[in-house]
């Protein structure tokens, strides 16, 4: 599952299902953009991975409480918890590494 949160409920709701991947971005960044075909990729190929979407231009206050410095910044949640970071652009076979080894 692939989606850009509408709401800060929204994000609460889904954010501890299990195996959750956060993005944090915002549409003038050039990194998060370059970033977004490979999520798109990971969710329909790991359907057993939600992947949120937070723009930080929208949601600034769920940003700060990642402590959101950069962008993109990914949030690897299992239940809630969270398991693994990263900050800036990475290629799809990183990104999956990542995912790998965390979960």
């Amino acid at each position: 599952m692939h989606i850009n949160i509408e709401s800060k409920e929204q994000f609460e709701e889904l954010r501890n299902k299990g195996v959750v991947l956060i993005d944090f971005w915002a549409p003038w960044c050039g990194p998060c953009r370059m970033l977004a075909p490979y999520l798109e990729e990971i969710a329909e190929e790991r359907p057993n991975i939600n992947i949120i979407k937070v723009n930080v231009d929208e949601f600034g206050d769920i940003a700060n409480e990642f402590q959101v410095s950069a962008i993109p910044s990914l949030f690897l949640l299992i239940n809630g918890e969270i398991s693994a970071t990263n900050v800036g652009f990475m290629p799809k076979p990183a990104l999956e590494d990542m995912i790998d080894k965390n979960i």
